[in-house]
């Protein structure tokens, strides 16, 4: 009779195997209950202003059906989510192999499997992950006899400051035209992706995703165009200019916000108020962060820094539009001044310095 009681309580035990397998069952979104409940109600507010409001309606509804939470579920959702993190950071810093690699000597070669899978099964790859850790002068080497369209396909999929390195290093005469592909880029084929991925290199970075995939336009030519050196700026702006003035214009606008202007030192911010009129700073500074604020007011004497609070004190309600219309004058003065050599701004790690 004991040898039977004692073959029967590994599954008539409350804590046993039933628990073992509750945590088994777990969907994705009671994890992620689970974890917003861990996390707290403050943090968790946070992440469900980045959620659409069918994912707040479900979670909500996990989170209300839970009762007590058993430590190990909530120890194993936890893990769970920093192993995946880890994992995501690795893809990030140097692709799938590197992520893999690294995994499989911190956790065992079957767990990075299984954390990779995962990851890939849900989050999109970025295309051209191989050659992400590849040698910019390498990389040149291996795409400057290509079209200028799939040039700047490849650099709009790169980090901004790799991808100014190659733009700098393309001949003269395709890196306005470069520039201009990666501006007006929109959404492109991943079978276009694929082809591109297949020339370059025999084994191809799986796309997790059959959605078409946004890369390029005037931001990301901005950001890369923001670390080249001021000389190659010029030219494939003065380049752009010609062959669409438009394009050239909001290239232009973007490249300096009115924000950055923190960044001038004080001779040349002064130089800046000499330029602009009181009223229309006045209206500039309204709505802008205090650092802005008092990086103006500082290079300025007391009597005229006490008179623009004033006129900013009474100027009254005044329309987004007329305020950023106001910062463009003033970033175009910015660049004018820049252009006469007058102020320098610096870029891709230099010095301020003031002519």
């Amino acid at each position: 009779m004991a040898k039977q009681a004692k073959a029967q309580t590994p599954g008539a035990a409350a804590g046993g195997a039933p628990k073992k397998g509750l945590k088994k069952e777990l969907t994705g979104r009671q994890k992620a209950a689970i974890f917003l409940v861990t996390l707290g109600s403050e943090i968790s507010s946070e992440i469900f202003k980045h959620l659409r409001e069918d994912e707040i309606e479900a979670l909500t509804f996990e989170i209300a059906r839970l009762d007590n939470i058993d430590s190990e579920d909530r120890d194993t959702v936890l893990m769970e989510f920093k192993e995946l993190m880890m994992a995501q950071d690795f893809i990030t810093s140097g692709g799938i192999d590197y992520a893999r690699e690294l995994l499989e000597k911190s956790l065992g070669a079957q767990k990075a499997v299984d954390i990779i899978n995962r990851l890939t099964s849900s989050l999109q790859v970025r295309p051209f992950d191989f050659i992400r850790r590849t040698d910019p002068a390498h990389l040149l080497n291996f795409i400057q006899q290509e079209h200028p369209q799939t040039i700047a396909l490849i650099l709009a999929y790169l980090e901004p400051q790799k991808a100014s390195i190659i733009l700098a290093s393309l001949p003269h005469e395709i890196q306005s035209d470069v520039s201009k592909r990666i501006a007006t880029m929109d959404r492109t084929d991943p079978n276009i992706l694929r082809e591109v991925e297949r020339v370059l290199e025999k084994k191809l970075s799986t796309l997790s995703s059959e959605d078409y995939t946004a890369a390029g336009g005037v931001e990301n030519i901005v950001e890369i165009l923001n670390m080249v050196d001021r000389s190659t700026e010029k030219t494939i702006i003065e380049s752009l200019e010609e062959e669409d003035p438009e394009l050239a214009e909001e290239i232009k606008k973007r490249m300096f916000v009115f924000e950055d202007i923190v960044l001038l030192d004080d001779r040349a911010i002064q130089k800046v108020l000499r330029e602009v009129d009181t009223g229309e700073l006045a209206k500039a500074l309204r709505g802008v962060e205090a650092e802005v604020q008092d990086k103006i007011f500082r290079n300025m004497s007391k009597r005229a820094a006490g008179m623009l609070k004033e006129e900013m004190e009474y100027m009254g309600p005044v329309r987004l539009k007329d305020v950023e219309e106001t910062q463009q004058k003033i970033v175009s003065i910015i660049r004018k001044l820049e252009d006469q050599g007058e102020i320098v701004v610096a870029r891709s790690g230099e010095d301020e310095m003031v002519v």
